[in-house]
């Protein structure tokens, strides 16, 4: 675990980034090794991403999928990995009672993390979003859980991807976020640059922008305009990954060449790109 004054320096560089002219990149990994690739190209935090963790140990991405410890262990190791601020994806809290988003929150920031995201999906396809009173007490939850005021606690609205495209409703949701603490909102999913900017309008706290949903026609300078504060990646960065993974395989399976070779990272700059392992103590 991290010295405290340096999480804590960590947080308030975080909170600066969000307040910025024009919005900053946070992409997403899924391990300590993307997380370290992702600091060395330039970018000035990461977040992780459940979906790119679960696709990574062979299960599919889903609400219930992977548990707090999986989740927690995972951005612990991310946190170790780098010297950047880190947020978590923390999926629903890991329960429906406030008192699960609470305690998930406290645990988020006991191993480093710089803030971590909260979403109103159940998990239940039959009833895949929390009515609006508990969603809004789940958030205030997670926010009062926080030990220091400079960790950011992100409430998402998760109705555009559970099939209720209603923007009135999700920006209802997001106004309620922010009068109980959420330091930002998040609503994945928005079918166009029109109801993104309604979103940002709506509220007077930072928007966060989650791309690689689908391919896009607006770029950051658009979603800035807009008045977007942080762009996040979600599982994007992973399933390109496993994209390219699967085509090089193809090429194997289906043709015996081995061109993918041409476009993989070499050993050594893959080497360089990786921190100096602590060297183990002698042996007796």
């Amino acid at each position: 675990m991290m010295p405290e004054d340096t999480q804590q320096e960590k947080m308030r560089e975080f909170r600066r980034l969000h307040y910025g002219t024009r919005a900053f990149i946070m992409p997403n990994a899924w391990d300590a090794g993307t997380a370290r690739l992702l600091e060395v190209l330039g970018f000035s935090a990461v977040a992780t991403t459940s979906a790119g963790l679960a696709f990574s140990m062979g299960l599919r991405d889903s609400c219930g999928g992977l548990s707090r410890q999986q989740v927690i262990d995972n951005a612990a190791a991310i946190v170790e990995a780098t010297t950047l601020p880190v947020s978590a994806d923390l999926e629903n809290g890991f329960g429906h009672a406030p008192d699960a988003c609470a305690e998930t929150i406290r645990q988020a920031e006991q191993v480093g993390l710089c803030g971590g995201a909260i979403e109103d999906a159940t998990g239940e396809p039959e009833d895949p979003i929390y009515a609006f009173d508990l969603a809004v007490d789940r958030v205030r939850a997670a926010v009062e859980a926080k030990r220091s005021p400079d960790f950011i606690v992100t409430a998402r609205s998760e109705n555009f991807i559970n099939n209720r495209p209603d923007l009135d409703d999700t920006i209802r949701r997001l106004q309620a976020f922010e009068a109980v603490g959420a330091d930002v909102v998040y609503a994945p999913g928005l079918p166009n640059i029109a109801a993104v900017e309604a979103v940002c309008n709506s509220v007077s706290i930072p928007v966060n922008v989650v791309v690689g949903l689908t391919s896009a026609a607006y770029d950051v300078d658009d979603l800035s305009r807009a008045g977007v504060k942080r762009i996040s990646t979600g599982g994007s960065l992973a399933r390109a990954a496993l994209g390219e993974a699967i085509r090089s395989a193809v090429e194997l399976r289906d043709h015996g060449t081995f061109r993918y070779a041409d476009r993989a990272i070499s050993d050594a700059d893959a080497a360089r790109k990786m921190r100096v392992p602590l060297k183990k103590p002698a042996e007796d």
